[in-house]
């Protein structure tokens, strides 16, 4: 789980300091909203190639 959690970033000029994946300007917040829509990891990735099942994973255990 350590490693999934270093997938997640936290910078002030990047969202306003909100967690994010990899330093990329993808708030947590946004993937975790997109799961609750009904996305399935499947779909996200496939919407957003920049993105990993790793980065999904970590905004879970996050």
């Amino acid at each position: 789980m350590k490693e999934l959690l270093k997938r997640i970033t936290i910078n002030q000029e990047i969202c306003h300091g909100k967690p994010c994946i990899r330093g990329m300007r993808w708030p947590l917040e946004v993937i975790i909203d997109m799961l609750g829509s009904g996305m399935t990891n499947e779909e996200i990735l496939e919407d957003h190639p920049e993105l990993e099942k790793a980065d999904i994973l970590a905004c879970l255990n996050f």
